[in-house]
Order: structure tokens, then C-alpha cells, then sequence
């Protein structure tokens, strides 16, 4: 049997598929303007909407989303009468965190055992290169058979919803047929998966101020209210002993009945340190997928360096809450605000703000284009049958391309698996991974057209 001239040529792609994605994770694209210049986002745009036109690309164009970052949008046109596929990617990074920690500068791609290391090199200018592979692949084995649209978002990982606004008040522009999100990833290296459910998002900033000004803990301490332990209480009333997030009027109890997660491959996955038990109940898949949790991203308060014996004054947190498919991210952000007020102890006064928010999203399986996927990746993965999972983390945008086009049918996958850390340090993609992806993406394309 003859190798399969989409695969061969996929491969024959992936050193300038590695040159290329060395290109883009150099750019600091991280959307948060205080931290990073908005030229290195900037850049990011231009490199992908020049991509876009070497490919042929139409109307190409560096769209200003009303959160002030740029999404990039380009149309490559089929044979007439063909499907429309909207191929969505963000070129858009997390922070690099501490880059001390990193094993290699985060914004150089690195090769390393097997694999390239570089913030965003999965998450998701990976996801980038994907799709260029794919339409390449395309285009040198009898040509593109559908029409494809390309948004490369500017601003995901910042949850400010840019594109999600723009989108709204330009519903014309990303209208598909069907829609594959480069942005979610295979359950682990070698395991073609296609994520049916995203849990949504609210992010909440608490702020609780108890004195007009900080005190001497010795002189004040013992009668005079702390803001920092009012906020460590409050906090605290968010999980219950085991862990289990506990929001007042939140339903968590879900259970999730597709692929599982055992335990001992998800500690080995989330680095887990020995003898530390892992919070919530049911199932690791119930407790990643199916239902709600709560995550202090972070607390303002003084650091133990330099700390003074002061009674605070103030304290600040911001807070992730995760809102699993079924419930919606409104209703969800008031209860958590609710349970705020109602639990900061002491009449402290407290004030709550929603800085960010997305519905979760659920697709439907049973459509033609998932049929046309699992044959692609059977074939992409010989051996290997598709698998749906879940996925933890949000992507606003599903939702709102759901609400604007509902006959479009969406597929989410990519490059984001276990291995890969992202947003965490040493980020890195599976080079196997993006080329039987890229290839499967291709094929997908080419059945879903003879559909």
C-alpha cells in the first residue's frame, strides 16, 4: 500500500512548518498591554495575515476588535457550490511567568527531547501552523476543495471578548458551515480526540477593605478586623473539605458518562507531588469536565519579604470560577457574588467586580462533520479510534458562534495535550502531533467536500 500523498506531503512540510512556528513564538503577542508591548501583538497580526496571503488568501485584513487587539481575517475561495469552513486559531500567548524557570527562553523555539518548547508553541500559534499545513497539503494534491475562512483571534487568552464583540455587531463575516476551533487537543500523544464540551468562565476581582488605614499589630491586633483574614475566610467558605467547590445556589454534582480520566495518569499529568491527595469527588473526569470550580488566580496583599507587623487594612483577590455545560455563566457569576457578600465575615465591607466571563458550550456529535473527522483521524492515526472528551478550560468564542450561525457545526481540536504545560513553564507541542493533525485536518476537509 502506497504512503498516502496527503501524509507524505505533510511531512515533507514540517521543516518550514518548524522555521515558520520559530517565527511566530518569537513575537511576545501576550494581549495585556501593561505587561508587554502592543508592537509584539502587532507583529504577531502581520506575520499571519502575511501567511494568509502567500497562500492565496482573499480580503485579507487585520480586523480592530473593540477590546483594543487585532484579529486577523482572510477568505480563500473553492470550487464553486462548496461547503464554507471557518478555521479558527489565536495567535495571542500567556504571560511566560517566571522565565528563570523556563529551560529555555520561552519566546525561542527549542528543540528538546523530542519536542519544541516556546510559549505558544501549542497554545495556540501551533494551531496556526495547522491549518497552513493542512491547506498546503491541500493545495498540492488536486487543490482546496471547500471554501475556508481563517480568524486568528488577538486577545483569548485575555477573556476580554474582542472577537466574540466584533463578531456580533459583523455577523456576515465568520458565517460557515462548519466551524474547527484549533484551540483544544488530543487526550494525550497519540490519541486522536475531539473535545465536545468546554466548561465556561467568569472572573471575578474581590475587594474588602476593613480600616481607613493599616494598623500596628501589636498596639491594634486582637480587636481590630484584618482585611487580609476577612479575605482568607471568604475564600475559604469557596471549598468544601475535600476540596469540592462550594458556591451557594451552584449545582456540582454532575457526572460525566464519555472518556475517562484515571486517576494515576492525571496526578502524573498535573505533576502532583507525592502524598498530596487530590481535592473533589467523583471521577477526575467528573470533577475536570462536568462541574464547577473555583480558583483564587491571585490575592494583593504584602509580600512575606519586607512585611511589616501591620493589622491590613485592604486585601484583593481575583477569582476563576469554571462553569461546567448546562449552567449558564450569568446566573453563575451572581452566585458567586452573592456567596461572597454573604460569607465575608465581621460587616467588613466588600465590593465584587466581573472582569471577565464566557458560556460554557456543548456541540453535537451526531453531525456529518464529526462523521467526516473520525474517518479523518482514523486514517491520520492508523490503529486508532476517535475519542470525545471534555475540556476544563473555556473558549468564549464557541458560544457566541453557536448563537450567531446554529446550522454550523463545531469541532474543536489541536495541539493541546497533557505534555504539552500549557500556560505553565516549559510549554512545548508534539512536532508528531501537529503533522498527523495537520493531516487529519486535511483529509477532514477533502471528506467533509465529498459530503
Amino acid at each position: 500500500m502506497s504512503p498516502d500523498p496527503i501524509a507524505e506531503t505533510v511531512a515533507s512540510l514540517m521543516p518550514r512548518a518548524k522555521a515558520e512556528l520559530t517565527e511566530l513564538v518569537a513575537f511576545k503577542s501576550v494581549a495585556d498591554f501593561e505587561q508587554f508591548p502592543k508592537s509584539e501583538s502587532e507583529a504577531a497580526a502581520n506575520w499571519v495575515a502575511d501567511a494568509l496571503r502567500t497562500e492565496g488568501f482573499e480580503d485579507v485584513a487585520l480586523l480592530d476588535t473593540p477590546d483594543g487587539t487585532q484579529s486577523v481575517y482572510g477568505f480563500l475561495p473553492g470550487p464553486a457550490g462548496a461547503p464554507t469552513v471557518l478555521l479558527y486559531a489565536h495567535y495571542d500567548v500567556q504571560p511566560p511567568l517566571d522565565e528563570a524557570a523556563w529551560a529555555t527562553p520561552p519566546f525561542e523555539l527549542t528543540e528538546r527531547d523530542g519536542r519544541w518548547y516556546g510559549r505558544g508553541s501549542a497554545d495556540c500559534k501551533g494551531g496556526v501552523i495547522m491549518h497552513l499545513l493542512a491547506l498546503r497539503a491541500l493545495k498540492a494534491n488536486g487543490g482546496v476543495p471547500v471554501n475556508v475562512k481563517v480568524i486568528a483571534e488577538g486577545s483569548e487568552e485575555q477573556g476580554t471578548g474582542g472577537l466574540e464583540r466584533y463578531a456580533e455587531e459583523h455577523p456576515e463575516l465568520l458565517t460557515a458551515d462548519t466551524i474547527v476551533i484549533g484551540d483544544a487537543g488530543n487526550f494525550r500523544v497519540g490519541t486522536p480526540t475531539v473535545t465536545s464540551t468546554l466548561r465556561g468562565m467568569t472572573l471575578v476581582r474581590v475587594s474588602v477593605d476593613t480600616l481607613e488605614g493599616n494598623l500596628h499589630s501589636g498596639q491594634f491586633g486582637g480587636a481590630a478586623p484584618d482585611a487580609l483574614a476577612a479575605l482568607v475566610r471568604v475564600l475559604d467558605s469557596l471549598r468544601a473539605e475535600d476540596g469540592s467547590t462550594t458556591v451557594d445556589g451552584l449545582t456540582g454534582d454532575a457526572d460525566w458518562d464519555g472518556l475517562q480520566y484515571e486517576e494515576a495518569a492525571f496526578r502524573k499529568d498535573a505533576k502532583v507531588l507525592d502524598g498530596v491527595e487530590l481535592i473533589g469527588g467523583g471521577t477526575v473526569a467528573d470533577r475536570i469536565w462536568a462541574r464547577p470550580a473555583v480558583t483564587v488566580l491571585g490575592i494583593d496583599c504584602p509580600p512575606v519579604v519586607g512585611a511589616t507587623p501591620s493589622v491590613q487594612a485592604g486585601a484583593r483577590a481575583l477569582i476563576s470560577l469554571r462553569v461546567p455545560p448546562g449552567v449558564d455563566a450569568v446566573e453563575a457569576t451572581k452566585l458567586l457574588q452573592a456567596h461572597v457578600e454573604a460569607h465575608t465575615p465581621w460587616g467588613a465591607r466588600v465590593r465584587t467586580e466581573q472582569i471577565g466571563q464566557g458560556q460554557p458550550f456543548r456541540a453535537d456529535t451526531a453531525s456529518p462533520a464529526y462523521a467526516a473527522m473520525a474517518e479523518a483521524m482514523g486514517e491520520a492515526y492508523p490503529g486508532e479510534e476517535m475519542q470525545y472528551a471534555g475540556q476544563g478550560g473555556s473558549i468564549p468564542l464557541c458560544n457566541t458562534l453557536a448563537s450567531l450561525y446554529p446550522q454550523a457545526e463545531i469541532l474543536l481540536i489541536g495541539l493541546s495535550e497533557p505534555e504539552a504545560q500549557i500556560h505553565a513553564v516549559n510549554e512545548s507541542v508534539s512536532p508528531e502531533e501537529l503533522e498527523r493533525l495537520s493531516v487529519a485536518e486535511a483529509l477532514f476537509l477533502r471528506k467533509y467536500a465529498a459530503r
